[in-house]
């Protein structure tokens, strides 16, 4: 088998590094697919790219496709052939139909019937044939977020393509796409490279790139990235923040990364430091530096695409830029401080929240009752009163200036502000703490009152936009209401706060005057993230089921119940005990309520041991299954299951329910009806089947 190399390098105009990684995945994943179904087979398949290009490179493929047969079953033999054991019209027809002849068609047993069975054969092509639709169907089916048009605007793609590199080995694969033809020409690095470099076999590609400084592996790039950051931080005695997101933005920025050294007036340091990492960060992509204490230096690390003569003028220009932003941050500071955040407080009635919902004051002050009704159900009273200070000034920052232009530090300045204005701590941290956690692994507040703000803010955004119709769809999610369900559950269950959040939506839905079909939604709406949170977990399906449907509500004990049951789950007596509970309520369902309303438990003609054994089983564990549900206890609760499980299997196996005999039936079912109770006390055993 002669085996090839593939080389196919899309050229553009710049590509915004957020659409990069994903591009890369994407190609990948859709050669992968194309490939395997074209039957070519390869020994690896590689993906890279840089601003200016993405490019798929596939190793010793095959260079004819593999050939395919296919058994396809047809009509059975009775039917296939005729008295005189020819070929029946039904036969060749569906000969016909999968385009082979007779002489292709054979018989075969199939569960000791004979069918007639087509045998399709297809020999494979040569891979030069295939490879030219495979690569534009590549190019099609790259659809970006947002994509432009030059020429043709049936073409679209993330920027203008510039080149096309397609090559078999040495030779040309014929491509088109947005009027640029496929050829052997591409480019180097824009400021470091050729402008047209040519490239003769494909196996060279990379070493050429190399030489025209073009890094076209991603993962090489930030090795390279992370490589000159350790020797700048050996010369400066500090440690950059090493943020993945911000390494990776980087990677894709440039071709050619060149690490340099920057700085900044210390004077600015005096800026919260959040604000500072912001511009540094989100801003204009630098790493941010500590020193061995942990406090920021007035040092960045920014990485240039381009490696000057003189790499000062690089460092000077960037020092520039970064100056005048912390100038601007600094001027807002000095502003903002001004006004304590209480005075900020009626700006927020002329800021919409949502057009069907009013304004943010209005949100702001429902999300301050709704904290009072929490903080004084639990019995809090301690932070009472740092709840509701916290709650009146929570969003009195999204009218500063500050926030308006550094968003992401909305909660942030509140607690600067707060604290430059004397607000108590507890105060000061609450606002802040009331946005946490704000990403995947990220902080849970420190202290209650942030908690509180933080889930009865979240709380009534599901209420409301579920209230203005608004609620999730698909993969659309505007106003972030599986996040805001994730952060509930994350900081119940990470600060261990039991509450019930049955009774918080409620209260937030008597606020938004929210009818009876909005709650439906919502609760439907928590009770499945509640669900998948779970089942994230690692737990079944079942058990999962079974703790959601019972203590949806109080999202801690839906935890504590489900490991408790998950513990259980493998052991003997479970499995007979499930099974047992639906036989009972099978057996129950099937009797009218005056059916049910005449049973009555007659203990003194109580005769067979089963009976008894189930009786006493009952007896003992009535109370116990009670009060262990009134603490939420759900280790004493499997524990009575566990002596209840023997002596209801045992009942099952030794006696009859419906027996002839109406006093034994009515005790017997009496005995069950007393199961049933008990289990429904705890819940839908059925969702464990």
């Amino acid at each position: 088998m002669i085996l090839r190399d593939l080389l196919f390098e899309i050229g553009t105009e710049e590509i915004p590094a957020r659409f990069m990684t994903w591009a890369l995945a994407e190609i990948e994943r859709t050669a992968a697919e194309d490939l395997a179904g074209l039957r070519l087979p390869y020994e690896r398949l590689r993906v890279a790219g840089t601003p200016r290009r993405i490019v798929l490179y596939v190793e010793n493929a095959s260079e004819r496709q593999a050939d395919f047969e296919q058994v396809i079953k047809g009509p059975p033999k009775t039917q296939a052939l005729d008295a005189e054991v020819k070929y029946t019209a039904a036969a060749l027809g569906f000969a016909k139909s999968r385009g082979v002849e007779a002489t292709d068609l054979r018989f075969e047993a199939v569960g000791g019937v004979e069918y007639l069975f087509a045998v399709v054969r297809e020999f494979g092509k040569d891979a030069v044939d295939l490879l030219p639709g495979f690569l534009a169907g590549l190019l099609k089916k790259l659809v970006f977020p947002k994509s432009m048009y030059w020429k043709d605007p049936s073409v679209r793609f993330a920027r203008p393509v510039r080149w096309i590199v397609a090559l078999w080995d040495g030779d040309l694969v014929p491509v088109s796409f947005g009027g640029v033809n496929s050829g052997y020409a591409s480019r180097g690095h824009r400021f470091m490279g050729s402008p047209s470099v040519n490239i003769p076999i494909a196996k060279d590609y990379w070493e050429i790139m190399e030489r025209e400084c073009v890094i076209v592996d991603p993962a090489r790039r930030k090795g390279m990235i992370l490589d000159s950051v350790a020797e700048i931080e050996k010369g400066i005695g500090g440690t950059a923040e090493r943020d993945s997101e911000l390494l990776e933005e980087n990677a894709q920025l440039v071709e050619y990364p060149i690490p340099f050294l920057g700085s900044f007036e210390e004077e600015f340091l005096d800026i919260p430091e959040e604000v500072l990492i912001a511009t540094m960060k989100k801003n204009q992509r630098y790493f941010p530096v500590r020193d061995s204490s942990g406090r920021l230096m007035a040092n960045f690390i920014g990485v240039s695409n381009n490696r000057a003569r003189d790499m000062a003028v690089v460092r000077d220009g960037n020092e520039r830029v970064l100056r005048a932003r912390l100038h601007d941050a600094a001027f807002f500071w000095k502003e903002d401080l001004q006004k304590p955040l209480e005075s900020l407080l009626p700006r927020l009635e002329k800021v919409l929240y949502q057009e069907r919902l009013g304004s943010v004051a209005a949100k702001s002050e429902r999300v301050r009752e709704l904290s009072a009704r929490l903080v004084a159900g639990m019995g809090w009273g301690d932070i009472a009163q740092a709840t509701d200070r916290a709650a009146r000034l929570a969003k009195a920052d999204l009218v500063t200036s500050m926030v308006f232009e550094f968003p992401e530090v909305q909660g942030v300045m509140g607690r600067e502000y707060a604290k430059r204005h004397n607000e108590p701590e507890a105060v000061a941290n609450a606002i802040f703490e009331q946005y946490l956690p704000r990403f995947a692994g990220d902080e849970l507040p420190k202290a209650r009152a942030g908690a509180v703000i933080g889930l009865c803010d979240r709380a009534d955004t599901i209420v409301a936009i579920h209230k203005a119709g608004l609620s999730p769809s698909g993969s659309q999610d505007p106003y972030g209401l599986r996040r805001a369900a994730r952060c509930i559950n994350e900081i119940v269950w990470g600060m261990c706060l039991d509450i019930d959040m049955g009774a918080l939506f409620d209260a937030s839905g008597d606020a938004l005057d929210a009818g009876g079909e909005v709650m439906m939604k919502v609760s439907d709406f928590y009770r499945s993230r509640l669900h998948n949170q779970l089942r994230e977990r690692g737990y079944g399906h079942g058990t999962t089921s079974l703790a959601v449907a019972s203590m949806w509500r109080r999202p801690l004990q839906a935890l504590r119940m489900l490991k408790a049951f998950d513990d259980v789950a493998g052991a003997d007596w479970f499995g007979p005990l499930v099974l047992s509970a639906v036989r009972v309520n099978n057996i129950l369902g099937k009797l009218s309520r005056a059916e049910l309303a005449a049973v009555k438990l007659a203990e003194d003609s109580l005769k067979e041991a089963a009976e008894k054994s189930l009786k006493g089983a009952l007896d003992r564990q009535d109370a116990i299954v009670s009060g262990a549900l009134a603490r939420h206890d759900w280790k004493a609760v499997c524990e009575a299951l566990s002596d209840l499980s023997p002596a209801i299997s045992g009942f099952f196996d030794d006696v009859m329910v419906m027996s002839d005999d109406s006093v034994e039936r009515s005790n017997r079912l009496a005995l069950l009806l007393r199961c049933r109770d008990m289990f429904d006390s705890i819940g839908d055993f059925a969702l464990l089947k």
